[in-house]
């Protein structure tokens, strides 16, 4: 089929076109280069740079890829910044998402695949998380991402629009050829290697005091190529609407930080600090929904081959995208 992927040039994005392209499909990526990188775009995939505010841009690369489908991967999504300027968040995730919404309509593209997230559900109740707890966030990402959400549903009951969208809790890992370049990096794999390359001091644990086994946060990690191949089911399959994607099994911050001196075979020296507001103490997926309905299965489950992936790359790659 002709895919559409907006957000093709970040990091899961990236991930997602490549894996799309090895099975056969046709994609355009249309991204504004803002988070994303031209050298993340497979050279295979047509590429149009261009922003989804800008109502006509969108509508016109929509129309020119004649797509069948439309996975949308582009948003801003650093959650500190988020609680800073709300504005931009709403801006970019909701009000730029409606502008897609409306020429994929018009387009008459009938399937839509959004990646959402589980910062949707806020602190949750009870653990492991699934797709029927209270949906209460606590930052405005989160909630920019509900409200597409909550968008995504009346575009289906109105104009017909087959969804899914994909509650995604912490993706990791990387490709042969593609991985995590943020400008901003905020995640926590990619600033410990950053110490075992020497590119930093020291990296930080964030709470030692949490009711965990070793007193740090406990998360759900899945690797992106397992991201990839659920958006690809979700495009083939006539199921839709909202699913976790996770792999079922959580690692502390410790135990992520012991696997990448294990995997690197480097020391990583760690600072204990305070924790932040608003971390949970664990975050962990059921995500049977998505296994049974979309016939979806991680085949990276295990922590060390996520981090061994995410390891090579940054060696291969110690600048990231920049040469």
């Amino acid at each position: 089929m002709s895919i559409f992927v907006t957000g093709g040039a970040g990091y899961i994005g990236s991930a997602f076109v490549e894996y799309a392209l090895n099975h056969g499909h046709a994609v355009t990526v249309f991204d504004n280069l803002t988070e994303g990188h031209r050298a993340a775009v497979d050279q295979r995939a047509v590429f149009i740079k261009g922003c989804l505010s800008n109502k006509s841009q969108i509508s016109h690369a929509l129309a020119e890829a004649c797509a069948e489908s439309v996975v949308h991967f582009a948003a801003s999504a650093l959650v500190g910044e988020s609680m800073e300027k709300p504005e931009k968040y709403f801006s970019n995730n909701v009000c730029a998402g409606l502008n897609l919404l409306e020429a994929t309509v018009a387009a008459g593209v009938k399937k839509f695949v959004f990646s959402s997230t589980c910062a949707t559900f806020g602190v949750p109740a009870t653990m492991p998380m699934n797709e029927t707890l209270p949906q209460n966030p606590v930052n405005p990402y989160g909630e920019s991402k509900l409200m597409f959400e909550k968008m995504l549903r009346w575009f289906h009951e109105i104009h017909g629009l087959e969804f899914v969208a994909f509650r995604y809790f912490n993706a990791a890992g990387a490709t042969e050829k593609f991985g995590e370049a943020h400008r901003i990096e905020t995640h926590l794999i990619p600033n410990i290697l950053r110490v075992a390359l020497g590119q930093r001091k020291n990296c930080s644990i964030f709470g030692t005091d949490y009711p965990t086994p070793d007193g740090t946060c406990i998360r759900d990690y899945i690797h992106i190529l397992d991201l990839a191949q659920a958006h690809l089911r979700a495009l083939r399959s006539d199921k839709q609407g909202f699913y976790n994607l996770g792999n079922g099994d959580g690692y502390s911050v410790r135990e992520v930080i012991d696997t990448c001196r294990k995997i690197s075979g480097k020391e990583i020296a760690v600072i204990e600090e305070p924790r932040r507001p608003g971390d949970p103490p664990r975050l962990i997926a059921d995500a049977s929904k998505a296994m049974s309905e979309l016939d979806w299965k991680p085949k990276f489950a295990k922590l060390d081959d996520i981090v061994r992936s995410a390891w090579d790359w940054h060696n291969r790659h110690p600048g990231g995208y920049v040469s």
